[in-house]
C-alpha cells in the first residue's frame, strides 16, 4: 500500500451529472407530452423497481433551488442534465415551445449561475417523443432527425446566450441496444435492421445539430456524451483478441468514429453487409457527417466489459446478432460491486484516456458519468442518520486518480462528473439502487441529505489535491 497524492488542475471539472426524466417530475405535463421512458413505464411498469417511475423522481423541477445550495455545498463545479425534447414542446411537427417549461429552464439556469455552477445541456437523453415513437418508429425515421433538428434550433434560440457546452445525444447507443438488439425492454423486437438505422439516424442528427449550432455562430462548444465500453479480450490469443476488436467495433466505434473522425469504421460496414443488416443511407448523408465533428466529447464510464471468442454454434434462424463474434467473459478474482454486479476497474479511464490520445486525436473530453448504485444504503447511516458511503469516496478516489494521471501525461482529459448528484430514478431499478452525493429519503417526502461523499467532494474542491492510498495492482 503506497500513499498518493496528485493535484487537481486549475479549471478541472469537478462536477456531477442527472437527466431531466431523471429527476424534474415535471407537473406541467400536457397531453401528448410523453417521452419514450414514459411509454415505456406506463406499458411495462411491472419491470420497475417498485413501482417507482419518471412521474415524480425526485422531485427536481419544484425543488431545483434546494438542490443547487446542496450543489455549492458540495463543491460542485459543473452540473450536467437534459432538456427534455417531449416536454419542451407541445408540437413536435412544428416545434411550438411550452412556454412554461421553457421558463422552468430559465430560472434553472439563473439559480445555477448565481451561485457559480456551469450547467452543460444535454438535448436527447433516451428522451424521444412517444408520439414519434408510436407513429414514426422513432429514431428509424428520417422525418424525425428533421424534427430533431427544429426543436435543437428552439432550444438553442432560447438558452444559447446562457449556456456554453452542449451535448447532442447522451449514450445514443442504448435505448435501440436494449429495445432491438437484445429485446430487454419495451416493446421488445429483436431486429438488427432497426438498431443501425437508430444508430445511424443518430449519428446523422448529432451531425446536423453541430452543422446547424456553427451555422448560427453560437458562442461555447458543441459535443455528444458516449459510453464506451473499454472492452478487453480473455487473452491474447486472435481468437479472442478478435471477439473484443468486434464487440468495440458494434458498441463502440459505431458511434466514436462518427461523431470524432466523421465515417463509419470500414470493418463495421464490411460486417454489416456480410450478415445482410439493412439500413438506408446516402452519401449526401456520410458527407454531413463527415463535415460536421463534435468539439470534444463527455465518456460515461463505470466498469470494463471482458469478452473472449464464443465457444458455441449460432442459430441460423434467427436474426444477426453481434455476440456472432463473441461471448462475455468474467475475469477470476475480480473486484464487483454486488448491488449492481458490475466489475470494479478504475483502470478503465487510463485505458480509455490514452485511446482517445492515440487514436481520436487527443480531443477534448471529460468523464461525464463515474459513480457506484449501492442497494439498502439505510444500513450505513450513522446515529445522526447521514449515510457513510466509504466505499463511493473509494470508487470516485480510485476513477479520478486514474483521470488525473491520465491528464499529467498529456492525455486531452477536462475533467471528472460523478453520476448523479443526487439519487434518481434508473430505468427498471427505479430507487434500488442509489448513486448519488446527495439522498433521496422517499419514506419522508424525498427529503435531501448529504452523505458523507458530499462533504468529502467538497473538502476534495478546496484542497484541490487528491490524496488516494493504492495498492500497486491500482496503479
Amino acid at each position: 500500500m503506497s500513499k498518493h497524492e496528485i493535484r487537481i488542475p486549475e479549471g478541472f471539472i469537478l462536477g456531477a451529472a442527472a437527466s431531466a426524466w431523471q429527476t424534474e417530475g415535471w407537473s406541467g405535463k400536457k397531453p401528448g407530452q410523453d417521452s419514450y421512458i414514459d411509454a415505456w413505464y406506463q406499458n411495462d411498469q411491472r419491470v420497475w423497481h417498485k413501482g417507482y417511475g419518471p412521474a415524480i423522481a425526485t422531485d427536481f423541477a419544484n425543488r431545483y433551488r434546494e438542490d443547487v445550495a446542496l450543489m455549492v455545498a458540495s463543491g460542485i463545479t459543473h452540473y450536467r442534465t437534459s432538456v427534455n425534447w417531449s416536454r419542451f414542446l407541445t408540437d413536435y411537427e412544428n416545434a411550438t415551445v411550452d412556454e412554461e417549461y421553457a421558463s422552468y429552464y430559465e430560472n434553472l439556469i439563473d439559480e445555477l449561475h448565481r451561485h457559480g455552477i456551469e450547467l452543460m445541456l444535454c438535448l436527447e437523453h433516451y428522451e424521444v417523443p412517444a408520439q414519434l415513437f408510436e407513429n414514426y418508429g422513432g429514431w428509424q425515421s428520417k422525418h424525425v432527425v428533421g424534427l430533431f433538428e427544429k426543436y435543437a434550433e428552439r432550444v438553442f434560440s432560447r438558452f444559447a446566450g446562457k449556456v456554453k457546452r452542449w451535448f447532442v445525444f447522451n449514450e445514443p447507443v442504448v435505448v435501440q441496444t436494449r429495445v432491438y438488439l437484445d429485446a430487454l425492454r419495451w416493446p421488445y423486437e429483436q431486429n438488427t435492421n432497426k438498431w443501425m438505422q437508430w444508430n445511424h439516424h443518430k449519428n446523422l442528427a448529432t451531425a446536423k445539430v453541430v452543422r446547424l449550432f456553427r451555422q448560427k455562430g453560437y458562442e461555447g462548444t458543441i459535443g455528444t456524451i458516449l459510453n464506451p465500453e473499454v472492452t478487453y479480450p480473455r487473452s491474447s490469443a486472435p481468437h479472442d483478441v478478435k471477439a473484443a476488436r468486434i464487440y468495440d467495433l458494434f458498441y463502440n466505434r459505431v458511434f466514436l468514429d462518427p461523431a470524432i473522425k466523421g465515417t463509419y469504421p470500414e470493418e463495421l460496414l464490411q460486417l454489416l453487409e456480410k450478415h445482410d443488416v439493412q439500413w438506408e443511407v446516402t452519401e449526401e448523408e456520410l458527407a454531413v457527417i463527415a463535415d460536421n465533428t463534435v468539439d470534444e466529447v463527455g465518456l460515461n464510464l463505470y466498469y470494463p466489459h471482458r469478452v473472449k471468442a464464443p465457444s458455441r454454434a449460432w442459430n441460423p434462424e434467427t436474426p444477426f446478432h453481434p455476440a456472432f463474434y463473441y461471448e462475455h467473459f468474467e475475469l477470476p478474482g475480480r473486484r464487483m460491486n454486488p448491488s449492481r454486479g458490475w466489475e470494479i476497474e478504475p483502470r478503465i479511464v487510463y485505458d480509455m484516456a490514452q485511446r482517445m490520445k492515440e487514436e481520436y486525436g487527443n480531443l477534448p473530453w471529460f468523464v461525464a458519468e463515474s459513480g457506484m448504485g449501492v442497494e439498502n444504503e439505510a444500513q450505513y447511516k450513522s446515529e445522526t442518520g447521514e449515510i457513510q458511503d466509504h466505499y463511493r469516496i473509494s470508487f470516485i478516489s480510485e476513477h479520478l486518480y486514474q483521470t488525473l494521471r491520465a491528464h499529467a501525461e498529456g492525455c486531452n482529459c477536462q475533467g471528472y462528473m460523478v453520476w448523479a448528484f443526487t439519487d434518481n430514478v434508473s430505468p427498471m431499478n427505479a430507487f434500488k439502487n442509489r448513486y448519488g452525493l446527495i439522498e433521496i429519503d422517499l419514506n419522508n417526502n424525498r427529503q435531501r441529505r448529504m452523505k458523507k461523499s458530499a462533504h468529502w467532494f467538497r473538502e476534495l474542491r478546496n484542497s484541490g489535491v487528491l490524496v488516494l492510498e493504492l495498492n500497486n495492482e491500482h496503479r
